[in-house]
């Protein structure tokens, strides 16, 4: 009688430890529409975030409002009307499909928030809160670690958490975790199975050179010095966005068992006069066509959830230049969105002990 009394007991308290642990997602952000005004109070929002754009207070407020939203937001929504669905933008729907599966695999309360724009994070974890959480396993969706992403979303989530009183376990880049290298991995063999691809790129999102020299912890600096700088990840480049997009397309390449030499690493969306990591991918992408490369697989492994960089950036503007410039077929790979086995990847990063 008595084992059964507190059998009965640790089952309630288990069930009630995991309805107070809950599931943070976090990701950049998109507009809340595809029009115009809805763009430019994103656009406004992001750019001045000091963190993404590292001017003086004055100086950016300057830039973003006299020189990038006067012509930008047309453009962007123009972009992001090309890829809207009748759910919405796919970065939106993605995410909440991801909690979703998250929530229903782990039995606890998980939320998606967005650094910008619509759910943010503050409303994300008050939907936490409200459903009695009060510790969250933040996963913050940028595999490779970077003050313009990975930081600025776990500082907004920490501001948040420190106004309602919820503890944080923050999940560290996953840049060669296991499962979401096989995940993206499956996906590419699952896509390109018919395309025979006679080359492999694999696209990353871009950075300003400044940003990779701030982590850079080598004496005297090699950061982009040495041809070498990121062919390993050691305590000098840890932190290093670059080496670690490297890592990752060295972890996809031996599961896809690319040779070295038939795989290309590029980055992507670059945005003003300041130097950013090379090479560029709209410019190798031309340069393959050129050279008489036919079918292009293109995967975007900095990405989890296809967006306007992934659909319209490389799936439309992407394969228009590589056809236009002696191409044939440019093939992108989906991301990983709510992929079952993404799903499963990311639930482990939460039971995983590693933590930021």
């Amino acid at each position: 009688m008595a084992q059964a009394v507190w059998a009965n007991f640790r089952d309630q308290m288990a069930a009630t430890d995991g309805a107070r642990k809950g599931i943070l997602l976090l990701n950049l952000g998109t507009p809340d529409s595809p029009e115009v005004p809805d763009v430019r109070r994103f656009l406004a929002e992001f750019l001045t975030d000091p963190l993404v754009i590292e001017l003086p207070a004055p100086l950016r407020f300057l830039l973003v409002h006299g020189v990038i939203l006067p012509f930008r937001p047309k453009k962007s929504a123009a972009a992001y009307k090309k890829i809207w669905t009748e759910r919405g933008s796919p970065l939106r729907y993605h995410g909440d499909d991801l909690a979703a599966k998250v929530e229903q695999q782990t039995g606890r309360k998980t939320a998606i928030g967005m650094r910008y724009g619509n759910p943010s994070v503050a409303s994300a974890l008050d939907k936490l809160t409200d459903s009695g959480v009060r510790t969250a396993h933040v996963v913050p969706l940028f595999p490779q670690y970077s003050e313009a992403a990975w930081v600025t979303v776990v500082e907004a989530a920490k501001t948040a958490a420190r106004e309602r009183q919820v503890e944080l376990e923050i999940v560290a880049p996953f840049f060669e975790h296991p499962g979401f290298l096989d995940a993206f991995a499956t996906l590419f063999r699952e896509h390109t199975a018919d395309l025979a691809p006679d080359r492999v790129l694999m696209s990353f999102h871009g950075l300003p050179v400044t940003h990779l020299r701030r982590t850079d912890r080598s004496p005297g600096g090699r950061c982009l010095t040495d041809p070498s700088c990121c062919d390993a990840i050691d305590a000098r480049n840890e932190y290093c966005y670059r080496a670690q997009c490297f890592a990752t397309a060295r972890g996809l390449a031996n599961r896809l068992h690319l040779e070295k030499g038939s795989y290309d690493v590029t980055f992507q969306s670059r945005l003003g006069r300041r130097p950013w990591i090379k090479p560029f991918t709209d410019e190798q992408i031309r340069a393959l066509a050129q050279s008489g490369s036919k079918r292009l697989a293109v995967i975007c492994p900095s990405f989890v959830a296809d967006c306007l960089e992934t659909t319209e950036e490389i799936g439309m503007a992407a394969r228009a230049s590589f056809i236009e410039h002696g191409g044939e077929e440019l093939t992108l790979v989906p991301c990983l969105n709510s992929e079952d086995s993404w799903v499963d990847a990311v639930v482990s990063m939460v039971e995983e002990p590693v933590r930021a």
